[in-house]
């Protein structure tokens, strides 16, 4: 885990059936339908939690 957040997005692209994840510092990564669904479910939730503690982006890094 890095020891600054990250504030890039990750992108995604559907391709031959799956999810294909590129992010920062050569992440790479492919997700069936389903678990990019559940991941993204995941992040949202997250940061629903961050907004209700009236946190922001102020806090990242430029990694």
């Amino acid at each position: 885990m890095p020891k600054n957040p990250h504030d890039k997005p990750i992108e995604a692209v559907a391709e031959n059936g799956e999810i294909l994840m590129d992010g920062p510092e050569g992440m790479a990564e492919s997700f069936t339908p389903s678990a990019a669904k559940r991941s993204a479910e995941h992040i949202a939730k997250a940061v629903a939690e961050i907004d209700e503690m009236g946190d922001t982006d102020e806090h990242s890094s430029d990694h």
